[in-house]
């Protein structure tokens, strides 16, 4: 038998995966049941094909057939969901990548959350082991966005009119070094919107070099963020640069565990410049 008829009935199982998955994408708040013509419409399947495939996915739970001969996603998801195997809140998904991200890099590492009046709050944190370290005491309390590498990467992902209600104002100033100037904070959200993280030198703590990347949520949106406080005299440009993009890495493995998508945040960051 050749290599590639060995391979076949692989490939064939491999997009009927794709094609499962594309059926399960289909279902969101709005539309919680679908007909199969609606589903063979929504990912352009045969008919035939989707019946076929709604077949064996009911047989797995992955759907359940509903009043009508409709379908909706199946109890095997829900029991997922609440099995505690899937994180349901920001703190949850992100521990387990602080304490590794900690013990790579030996600082302190902490998870910053989005309030609903557009400030930010510390989390939770996990300090490094190193004598001289950030340790946050102010833990739950509202900061302003325009304050620090967190709040700057939580910024820069908002849409615009949420972004404007900082801009549009006088900024406060923590620190001497608190970026102020309307201007110049426009340029650096463009900045950290490009790259994917964002950098703060003493502009909210003195003696504190701080780098941080937003966090998603299965919307899309722009929910926290997760980054890493060092002393000045462990940092440079170089390091923050590294440290930079390894804050970015992680921090997209916690928003993929909370079901973000690189096409939904592709719309998020379109928005967010203006687009």
């Amino acid at each position: 038998m050749s290599t590639e008829a060995a391979d076949a009935p692989t490939r064939a199982g491999v997009q009927s995966i794709d094609r499962a998955v594309a059926i399960l994408r289909c279902f969101d708040a709005r539309r919680p049941e679908l007909g199969i013509s609606e589903i063979a419409r929504m990912t352009g399947l045969s008919t035939s094909t989707t019946h076929r495939l709604l077949a064996a996915m009911q047989s797995n739970s992955l759907v359940r057939q509903t009043p009508g001969r409709r379908y909706g996603l199946g109890p095997l998801l829900v029991q997922l969901a609440r099995s505690g195997a899937v994180p349901t809140t920001l703190r949850d998904a992100a521990l387990p990548f602080l304490r590794a991200l900690r013990d790579e890099i030996d600082e302190t590492v902490a998870v910053h959350e989005l309030l609903p009046t557009d400030e930010r709050a510390v989390i939770d944190q996990v300090e490094s082991h190193q004598s001289l370290r950030r340790t946050y005491t102010d833990i739950g309390v509202p900061l302003a966005l325009p304050h620090g590498a967190p709040g700057k990467a939580i910024l820069s992902m908002l849409p615009p009119d949420r972004q404007e209600r900082w801009l549009s104002r006088p900024i406060p100033a923590a620190t001497p070094r608190t970026v102020t100037d309307p201007g110049e904070l426009r340029a650096q959200l463009a900045t950290i919107r490009s790259r994917g993280w964002a950098e703060s030198h003493a502009e909210r703590y003195p003696g504190i070099w701080a780098v941080a990347a937003p966090l998603f949520d299965h919307t899309g949106n722009v929910v926290g963020a997760l980054g890493t406080s060092v002393p000045e005299v462990r940092m440079d440009e170089r390091r923050a640069a590294e440290l930079g993009e390894r804050v970015r890495a992680v921090a997209w493995e916690v928003s993929e565990s909370l079901g973000a998508t690189t096409e939904a945040v592709a719309r998020t960051v379109q928005i967010a410049e203006g687009g």
